[in-house]
């Protein structure tokens, strides 16, 4: 089947889903009220340098403070470093000895571009290093640089592609993108010409403009999506709004015409992404343990410092010895753990804790297919070896909440922790309250509301605490339930 995209476009939100071989690898969506920054450009206001954290806060006209990072404000565009096609090794610069005031001073207006949204209390992560993606290539007009996608392989095509762009002669540097693979040159120089009038508009908007000031805004959840996901691997592309179809028509008739006939209007009355399965899977998406075809299951943990995720046996007893059963399950999990990475949207510090194999060989094995499976995850990782104990950590690039933060929030009761209070906990509870209340009412009767489960239990393995309160205390006391309660709450009145 390959790889299929869905875009289900409605006024309030845009959702985006991949599905490779009928499974959901990549989700995202954008609430029209909270639409992602990334990829805008601002004109901004240096307001406070930070020397000790080699830092500046920047003032882009967003509720918070943006915040940029030495390394974002001078130098080489750090996100492409790894693809450049360079013979120099002294590309980077030393940010060792660098230092923000030699960059920046307050009150500085600078033009910035939007590298990661705001995320709780953090304000957007800015870059100095302008980088304007189009439909085959990505333009830094303040490097001189020339890159081709990691996804292109190919080591002759990789070759034309560079010829290609190296014979633009235009000031700035070039990546050619996936979506530029098989490219001639006149799509390229389609896309050149595009990006460099692009530019020249930004420049000139952002002479006149006063800081904070928008320059220029990203294209449109659904074009953005078209632009950077749709390449020659989508075999089809199904939208379920009219308008936002024959935009992406347009968007493709302009850019690349041969996609045109893969889009498709979805016409039907259920909801596209249920009708896919896509909504199934989600549901899936935000739970901690992932089951596995073998039985055997992960465990994931996102906490605010990393992300955690244990590999466990679960039902998977295997038919051969212990050390060939607990390699097959590892070989196993290190591919849904990087369908989970991409479906959850998952960044930053991740550890993994394999079940623990003897043979080198086996460990070897299981993290080169690890590897292997993050040379095909658009988003940028490192990959760190295996320890002696079975953990693997790596870092991925995180532009945006995760799936988890963007579906959900957090419990109200358990306040993240995922636990609650154990029902004899809540009973000694209202033990205490009930004796608390008894000593200002000489009354000694009191009406008790509390959820079923607790009920059950204080009529039931915990009936000698409601003996003890009502023989030893003297309290009368009128159970009820109310089932609308949460487990913790209980209401104790005259």
């Amino acid at each position: 089947m390959g790889a299929v995209l869905y875009l289900s476009v409605n006024p309030f939100e845009t959702r985006v889903a991949l599905l490779e071989n009928a499974r959901l690898v990549s989700y995202r969506a954008e609430r029209h009220r909270a639409s992602s920054v990334v990829g805008n450009l601002y004109k901004g206001r240096v307001n406070r340098v930070l020397p000790g954290m080699q830092a500046a806060f920047v003032d882009i006209g967003l509720p918070r403070n943006a915040f940029l990072y030495v390394r974002e404000a001078g130098g080489i565009l750090d996100d492409f470093t790894d693809i450049f096609l360079t013979n120099d090794d002294d590309v980077q610069p030393d940010f060792a000895s660098s230092d923000i005031s030699d960059f920046l001073r307050q009150g500085q207006e600078i033009l910035v571009q939007v590298v990661k949204d705001p995320l709780g209390t953090k304000g957007a992560r800015l870059t100095t290093h302008i980088s304007l993606p189009g439909r085959f290539l990505v333009y830094l007009p303040n490097v001189r640089q020339l890159g081709v996608s990691r996804r292109i392989t190919d080591a002759e095509e990789r070759t034309r592609l560079k010829d290609i762009v190296d014979g633009f002669n235009t000031p700035g540097g070039w990546i050619v993108r996936t979506a530029g693979e098989d490219q001639g040159h006149p799509e390229l120089e389609a896309d050149r010409d595009y990006l460099l009038q692009l530019w020249d508009r930004v420049q000139g908007y952002g002479e006149q403009a006063r800081a904070p000031n928008l320059v220029h805004r990203e294209l449109s959840p659904v074009l953005r999506t078209v632009r950077d996901m749709f390449t020659h691997t989508i075999s089809e592309v199904w939208i379920d709004d009219e308008e936002s179809f024959q935009e992406v028509l347009d968007f493709l008739e302009q850019s690349d015409p041969s996609l045109v006939s893969r889009v498709k209007l979805y016409r039907q009355s259920t909801d596209l992404m249920s009708s896919f399965g896509v909504d199934r899977e989600l549901e899936k998406a935000i739970r901690p343990k992932v089951w596995l075809k073998s039985g055997g299951y992960l465990v994931i943990n996102q906490t605010e410092a990393l992300v955690t995720i244990d590999v466990n046996t679960g039902k998977f007893v295997g038919s051969l010895s212990l050390e060939e059963t607990v390699f097959a399950l590892n070989l196993e999990a290190a591919v849904e753990i990087v369908r989970q990475l991409r479906l959850r949207d998952l960044g930053g510090i991740i550890v993994i804790d394999f079940i623990d194999m003897e043979e080198l060989e086996h460990r070897e094995a299981v993290y080169d297919a690890l590897s292997e499976e993050l040379a095909t995850d658009p988003a940028r990782t490192q990959l760190l070896p295996m320890s002696d104990i079975g953990l693997v950590q790596l870092t991925r690039k995180r532009t945006r909440p995760s799936l988890e933060r963007t579906l959900s929030r957090e419990c109200p009761y358990c306040h993240g922790s995922g636990r609650i209070k154990a029902l004899p906990t809540v009973c000694l509870e209202i033990r205490r309250e009930l004796l608390a209340a008894a000593e200002e009412d000489l009354d000694q009767q009191f009406s008790l509301v509390v959820h079923p489960a607790v009920s059950h239990y204080l009529q039931g393995p915990f009936r000698e605490l409601m003996r003890e309160l009502e023989e030893v205390h003297g309290l009368q006391i009128i159970l009820r339930e109310n089932p609308l309660f949460h487990e913790e709450q209980f209401e104790i009145s005259e």
